[in-house]
Formats: C-alpha cells, structure tokens, sequence
C-alpha cells in the first residue's frame, strides 16, 4: 500500500491550449498538510482542477488516490471526486436545503441509502466541524465561518483519501480565517491528507507546513526559514 496521495512527474498544465505549468514534480504523502501559494494568475486553480478532473492532464504522469489524471476518463471523474474531499472558496452550498439536507443530498448523491448510516455520518462530520447543533439552519442563517465549516464536513462524508481545500478562507475576514484554519488542523491531525491552496501568508506562519509555490509556470518547494 503506497503513501502517496499525489504525485507529479514532469507535467504540464494546461487550459486550452495555453501552457499554465510545467514541468510540475509534487509529491503529497498520507498526513501530509501542504500548502500550495502563489500570486493570483500563477496556476494555482488550474493546478486544483487537474487534481479533480477539470482540466485534462496532458503532459506528463500524474496519480491522484490510486487513479492515472494522464488517462482519466470523463465517465471515471465522479468516482475520483468521491475519493477527494473539495472545499471551495464560495462554500457551494445549495441554500434550499438546511445544512443537514445539504449533506443529505451529497450521500444519496453518492450511493448511499441506509438512513442511520446517513445520519450517524452526518452528526460525525458535522461534530469534527464544530457545526452539530446547527444542522437544522439554512446556509443563509449562517456566517462565513460557519458555511466554510459545513462546507468541510460536506468534504469529509465519504473518507476522502485527500482533501483539496481552494482558497478556503479566501471570502473570510482574519479572525474567522483562523478558526476554519483550526478545523483543519484539527483534521489533518485525525489523519486527514490536505493540501490547501492560499494567499492568506499569515496563515503560513501561523501554522508553518510544507509549501509549494506556483511562479513563473513553475510549481516549487519553498523551504520556511524558521524562527
């Protein structure tokens, strides 16, 4: 059984036909908490949607949770995206449903049927997020912080072998940045894989962790000074 989450040899990245990366090499094992930073336009989304199945990988090896991004087939995305846990910087949150429906509708929509399990899942995530009493609001009754938080417990239901957190803090004032930041640690130390992308750098030196940085079409390590 291999750790690697993720890995990237020599890829190149793409949206259309426009060159966004190269010569990509990531490697992210189990339990890794790694950052991927970078100004806005330097890559940073169109690395995510690789990983998840929007955008082909075309040059180069890529595997992400056991599938080949360099051979990914449209028909085998959904059942990637069930492996990866995704939280978007605009939560995504379908406001016609109460938070528990919200998770309701992503179990069913992935094969579940066993109304106890659905629950007893639901009321575990919902726990890990600190959101368990609130399962009966509408997404509009919440705060940022607390929409981001049901959002990561919507990434959490089906065990994703990683999650892929973009710009997850991005529509956060500070104070509230640092609280989701803290759900996350607190699930990446439970043994959760996260790889997170961000400009938010006082973030970084809050809670310092490998980092990659997309530049100049180059995705690279940045090594943290410390002290």
């Amino acid at each position: 059984m291999s750790n690697t989450v993720l890995h990237l040899k020599d890829a190149s990245i793409y949206q259309r036909e426009n060159l966004i990366l190269s010569d990509v090499n990531v490697e992210v094992n189990k339990g890794d908490f790694v950052y991927l930073i970078g100004k806005t336009g330097t890559g940073k989304s169109s690395f995510m949607k690789t990983l998840y199945g929007d955008l082909p990988l075309l040059e180069g090896e890529g595997s992400i949770v056991d599938f080949d991004l360099s051979t990914l087939q449209e028909k085998q995305i959904p059942f990637l995206r069930r492996k990866l846990g995704i939280v978007f910087q605009d939560f995504k949150l379908l406001n016609d449903r109460t938070v528990k429906g919200n998770l309701l509708f992503v179990l069913k929509a992935t094969g579940w049927t066993d109304e106890k399990a659905m629950d007893s899942k639901i009321d575990d995530v919902l726990d890990k997020v600190g959101m368990k009493t609130k399962d009966f609001k509408y997404p509009y009754q919440l705060s940022g912080g607390e929409q981001q938080r049901v959002a990561i417990a919507r990434a959490l239901l089906n065990d994703p072998e990683l999650i892929l957190a973009d710009e997850p803090t991005g529509n956060l004032d500070p104070q509230t940045s640092v609280e989701v930041m803290e759900v996350l640690q607190d699930i990446n130390k439970n043994g959760n894989t996260i790889l997170m992308a961000t400009h938010d750098y006082a973030l970084l030196l809050k809670y310092p962790s490998k980092t990659l940085k997309c530049d100049g079409n180059k995705v690279f390590e940045v090594v943290q000074r410390k002290g």
